[in-house]
């Protein structure tokens, strides 16, 4: 990070209980922070997983602070907005990795684009697939009953159908949307300090969907960029199958119709009648989920590695550390000057994957960049996902099923 006297960008990461991958996560935003002038600020809801013990002495950069209770995602940020000092801000997720550059194209991005007030990008999960609430639009009545029936997924590309998930703007194409997620979300201070920061109301879930709202309101532009891509692991901060999920989203959803729906007393009726079916299904969905879940055979991990051959020899005395264990089938060479000992290379890693019934991979960060791992992990498919280690790091990291815990693979 450069230090020039003039900040560019606070970056706001909120922590609770994910300690390896908020460090994965404060890897790559330094490197991706190199060129810029830049702050970064955790603030820590109360984690009880020793995140401070780990951290604090591994990042001197980054200003901790370290909170006696858990406040929330949204009182959490309000807290860090009264501590940021640049004209932008990037509200990040501890489960993610970004780009080398995704910092500084935002911020350009946002030089060409006067009416910006805030910004997200595209993102996919830890297995590489795009993540459809990269860019949504605000949950109407027929927004919410054409998701929660599937129709969205039969039309996925119309404009009324699938506007929940604006269905209509490609993924790969940048424009103007609705609803932004929290996972990274980048707004001018003077947006926050328009609409008053987040509504402390929303504990956890929804608060996102309302400050777009709010934004929208102000008479500023929500947009969808999507001139870079990060990982969002969607596993780790955010369960869609366990209890906590269903109460705080669902209860959030009561929230923000009741605030939003003030004028139209019919349609917050039937909105609090779906919200409750909703909350339902999901209920019954998780009880299904944990009994099935009993039955199911531990599934054999085998993986190989994309790596140098030093790489390689040391990512070998971490992955023994692996619970389930993980069985490496070998290295895959990342170049084609590589010609250490491999089971063959990227440029024909599909070939690879098959001939080898491989499915795991684990890609070294050092010799690779976060930009082209976030690349390689969208050209092909493995069943069980992708781990990511960042030079540095005392783990590896990934999430195969937004469902349930990521996976940690460490010696700690």
């Amino acid at each position: 990070m450069q230090q020039n006297g003039i900040l560019q960008l606070s970056v706001i990461i909120i922590n609770y209980n994910v300690k390896f991958f908020l460090e994965h996560c404060l890897l790559s935003l330094l490197k991706a922070a190199k060129e810029i002038d830049c702050e970064i600020l955790v603030v820590d809801n109360a984690s009880t997983d020793g995140s401070k013990e780990y951290l604090t002495d591994k990042f001197p950069q980054v200003h901790f602070y370290w909170l006696s209770s858990n406040l929330g995602f949204g009182k959490a940020n309000n807290y860090a907005f009264q501590k940021a000092k640049a004209d932008y801000i990037l509200l990040l997720n501890p489960d993610t990795i970004i780009a080398e550059d995704s910092l500084m194209l935002c911020l350009e991005y946002f030089k060409t684009n006067g009416n910006c007030g805030a910004l997200g990008v595209r993102m996919i999960d830890g297995n590489g697939s795009f993540l459809k609430e990269s860019k949504r639009g605000f949950p109407t009545l027929a927004r919410s009953f054409f998701k929660f029936s599937g129709l969205c997924n039969v039309f996925p590309h119309s404009k009324k159908i699938s506007g929940y998930y604006c269905g209509h703007l490609p993924q790969n194409k940048s424009g103007r949307v609705e609803v932004l997620s929290g996972a990274f979300l980048m707004l001018q201070k003077k947006t926050i300090e328009a609409i008053n920061g987040f509504d402390e109301n929303f504990f956890m879930y929804g608060d996102d969907i309302d400050l777009s709202y709010r934004i929208h309101n102000a008479g500023m532009e929500n947009h969808y960029f999507a001139g870079t891509t990060i990982v969002h692991f969607k596993g780790e901060s955010t369960q869609r199958f366990s209890k906590s999920y269903v109460k705080h989203f669902y209860n959030a959803m009561h929230i923000y119709v009741n605030k939003h729906y003030q004028q139209n007393k019919t349609s917050r009726a039937f909105m609090h009648v779906f919200i409750t079916a909703s909350q339902c299904l999901s209920g019954f969905k998780l009880s299904i989920k944990k009994f099935l879940s009993k039955r199911e055979p531990i599934k054999n991990l085998n993986a190989a590695i994309v790596s140098t051959q030093p790489e390689f020899n040391q990512m070998l005395q971490l992955i023994k550390f692996a619970l389930p264990p993980v069985t490496v089938c070998g290295r895959i060479a990342n170049t084609r000057n590589d010609t250490g000992a491999n089971i063959g290379s990227w440029k024909n890693i599909n070939t690879v994957v098959a001939q080898k019934k491989i499915t795991l991979i684990a890609f070294c960060e050092g010799s690779n960049t976060f930009k082209n791992i976030i690349t390689q992990m969208q050209e092909t498919k493995v069943k069980q996902g992708f781990l990511i280690y960042s030079a540095g790091s005392n783990s590896m990291v990934g999430s195969n099923n937004k469902n349930s815990n990521g996976r940690i693979i460490t010696r700690f």
